[in-house]
């Protein structure tokens, strides 16, 4: 059945007494996601409410088992989700589908249990039958609803697999809802979800997510929405979030903020993000120093294959992004560059010097546009940044390079 064909079918006694009209069905996600636990009637003009005990139900009725509980007036509290007033018309992230849906409709199973039936929450509907249902709920006989939303094919997505975009804070951390199934999506997909949402909604979700996971959702957004998103939260919060970015998109969010903002949040980052990121800002957007970022995997040239496989093992920035090891000298000048492939594929004792490149590197001042003829002449993945005496900065990464470009 659906939630529709339900909300004001008659609730009757196992005696046959008539108690009033189903308004609610309540669920109590902290103890059990799907499961109807609370029933909510109106009789005489009042709101009452009553555990579950579900005896039938079908089109013509709800029969409850009343004998051991008795009504009591409605008092739901923040931890309660009520399907009509929470569910019904709200927006979902569909997490399969990766975009923002509205819900038409609920679908509900009866499942027997304890010489009674138990009424579970099984999925929503998006499509245009679940809307049709509800166009028709109170223009056509009951036990025709079902046929009539069976002209369109219906749209669907299990209960499990949503999550309900929640604006109250006090609802969103007692129902605990915080959004795991939007981390498990790539970056992209995440924020691409985000721009959907309308700013309260986004918001609210963005305000409970994962510092990691926002931290990643954050770095593939507009700067415009970059903005909006870190305006919206303390500056404690937005600092744990900031602190999880490579130190280059962090600079580059910092950079889009009020001075007075910026200056606050790296206030409240711990001191190594915060002098990373601090030294970052210092330089033009659009030079090389600017683009670049401080976290990179960098050895003594007379280091091993074992030694460099031993560092990126310990190494805690973004491997993925981790093409290159950098060699310096005594100096902390740059004598070479060697790709991982290459040290995989030597033995533990082989020395990096030995299978090393000649070094490509742009100084700190060069515009943006030199950086990218670089990438393209040599088909680069990472590029070197270099101060005046050839001592190694940081580095500007290939897809880094795609982001501006594309105007990202």
């Amino acid at each position: 059945m659906h939630l529709t064909e339900i909300i004001n079918l008659p609730v009757r006694g196992g005696d046959g007494h008539r108690y009033g009209r189903v308004r609610e069905l309540v669920i109590e996600p902290e103890q059990d996601a799907n499961l109807v636990r609370q029933l909510i009637y109106a009789h005489d003009g009042n709101l009452w409410q009553v555990p579950l005990r579900l005896l039938g139900v079908d089109l013509e009725g709800m029969t409850v088992d009343m004998r051991q509980v008795s009504p009591v007036p409605m008092q739901t509290n923040s931890g309660h989700l009520l399907l009509r007033r929470d569910v019904l018309d709200q927006q979902i992230i569909d997490v399969n589908g990766r975009k923002v849906v509205r819900v038409n409709d609920v679908g509900l199973e009866t499942l027997p249990r304890d010489g009674g039936l138990e009424l579970r929450a099984q999925q929503v509907e998006i499509g245009v039958s679940g809307a049709l249902r509800r166009l028709l709920q109170d223009a056509v006989p009951r036990r025709w609803l079902a046929p009539a939303s069976t002209w369109v094919a219906p749209r669907t997505i299990p209960w499990r697999t949503f999550d309900l975009v929640e604006t109250d804070p006090s609802r969103r951390m007692k129902l605990q809802i915080t959004y795991q199934a939007l981390g498990r999506l790539h970056p992209a997909d995440a924020a691409d979800i985000m721009e959907e949402l309308a700013p309260a909604e986004r918001e609210a979700v963005f305000g409970s997510l994962d510092s990691e996971v926002a931290a990643d959702i954050l770095g593939e957004v507009s700067p415009k929405m970059q903005r909006s998103l870190i305006e919206g939260l303390e500056s404690e919060r937005a600092a744990d979030i900031i602190e999880e970015m490579e130190p280059d998109e962090a600079a580059d969010v910092l950079a889009e903020l009020p001075e007075e903002q910026s200056e606050q949040i790296l206030r409240e980052m711990k001191a190594t993000e915060r002098e990373d990121v601090a030294d970052l800002l210092e330089y033009p957007e659009n030079t090389a120093g600017g683009r670049m970022t401080t976290d990179f995997l960098a050895l003594n040239e007379n280091a091993t294959a074992a030694a460099a496989v031993a560092a990126a093992r310990s190494y805690q920035g973004q491997i993925a992004g981790v093409t290159t090891v950098f060699l310096l000298n005594g100096e902390r000048q740059l004598v070479g560059m060697v790709p991982i492939g290459r040290i995989l594929l030597g033995t533990p004792a082989s020395l990096l010097r030995d299978m090393a490149e000649e070094p490509i590197s742009v100084e700190r001042n060069r515009e943006e546009k030199d950086v990218a003829e670089l990438f393209n002449k040599y088909n680069l993945l990472a590029l070197p940044v270099v101060d005046e005496q050839k001592r190694m900065l940081g580095v500007v990464t290939v897809d880094d390079v795609i982001a501006w470009l594309s105007g990202r």
